[in-house]
């Protein structure tokens, strides 16, 4: 990115998913799997982006919503999903017990207040409806989001920034937060939910492998196998599945 006003807006609330590879159908086919039967309920994409995932979701959904805080990115979403909204996920236009399925894919990092975000998901879910949570895990080597330094942002994949103590590593990158499981337990602590699963993925790394072929693909079948492991800790992100009960 050469424009600072992009480079910005991308530390700020991150770049929407814009085409469908590999990475994004084996995040989807693992959202099929953990959904169930609510695949073809009422569906709310919370922080859909351009809308990537609200395609193959509405050839299932009896309904589905998606909303965005980026006016760009909800205009472009409602192509695929006409039901879609503008709005912050702090508070959520919808009434208690709207949604059989809510995705939240790469969002929760982004907003002013994450706290507020869960709550405000978990409220607006029936009765055994499922959230589907993806977000950073802070064992990745990298800060994906870039950092801030001397009060200038310097876009790209930052090497073990979020190894550093808390305090220092929010000075760096305070436009992003990241996760551990403490964190995300605490999150929800208090709440009418249950976990029903969470895992600690690796990306897809499509990127390297557009360039390297061969030695991505390596790369991606070492690491896809790491999740099997107590290595899986140095992940990419979080994948949560919390049941409203």
């Amino acid at each position: 990115m050469n424009n600072p006003s992009l480079e910005y807006k991308a530390a700020e609330r991150g770049v929407p998913s814009l085409i469908w590879r590999a990475g994004q159908k084996r995040r989807f086919e693992m959202m099929k799997m953990a959904a169930g039967e609510r695949i073809s309920g009422r569906i709310l994409e919370n922080g859909c982006g351009v809308g990537i995932y609200l395609g193959p979701l509405s050839e299932q959904a009896r309904f589905i919503a998606g909303m965005d805080i980026e006016w760009k990115h909800a205009s472009q979403a409602y192509q695929r999903a006409p039901f879609t909204l503008m709005g912050a996920g702090e508070k959520l236009p919808f009434m208690e017990k709207s949604f059989d399925l809510i995705l939240s894919h790469e969002v929760l990092e982004h907003v002013q207040d994450d706290q507020a975000a869960v709550y405000e998901m978990v409220r607006v879910l029936a009765p055994g409806g499922r959230l589907l949570l993806f977000c950073p895990n802070r064992g990745y080597p990298y800060e994906t989001h870039g950092v801030y330094w001397k009060g200038v942002y310097h876009f790209g994949n930052i090497p073990l920034v979020n190894y550093l103590p808390r305090r220092l590593r929010d000075r760096l990158a305070p436009h992003v937060n990241i996760y551990t499981t403490s964190d995300l337990e605490k999150l929800f602590r208090g709440l009418p939910v249950k976990i029903v699963s969470r895992a600690i993925i690796f990306g897809a790394y499509d990127n390297i492998i557009q360039r390297w072929p061969f030695l991505g693909k390596i790369l991606r079948s070492v690491l896809l196998c790491l999740e099997k492991t107590p290595l899986q800790i140095f992940g990419l992100s979080h994948f949560w599945v919390v049941e409203k009960i």
